[in-house]
């Protein structure tokens, strides 16, 4: 018999919830090379205001997916989380087919 316990999935669904808009993906997408990136570098490619960018990058933070470096007055990010990138490339192979 199967038994679906509340809290199970929560974690999943979590990630799964930060990566369901195009800028997030994409964000996840250019720090697949491990180079770090900071917001501005986002704000440039974009060309959205610097307040949109940083609330995608912090739920895609809250989301354990980046983590982020305070420099200074920059901040810069970096993926946390790299298996979700053979998950983005699976589902991209799965288009094409």
């Amino acid at each position: 018999m199967l038994v679906y316990e509340k809290d199970c999935c929560k974690t999943e669904a979590e990630v799964f919830k930060a990566l369901g808009h195009p800028i997030r993906l994409w964000i996840v997408k250019q720090l697949a090379d491990g180079a770090e990136h900071c917001v501005c570098e986002f704000v440039n490619a974009v060309g959205v205001k610097f307040a949109t960018v940083s609330q995608h990058l912090t739920i895609l933070k809250n989301a354990g997916i980046i983590t982020d470096d305070k420099r200074g007055k920059q901040v810069y990010y970096r993926l946390q989380c790299p298996c979700i990138l053979d998950m983005i490339e699976c589902i991209g192979k799965k288009k094409v087919e």
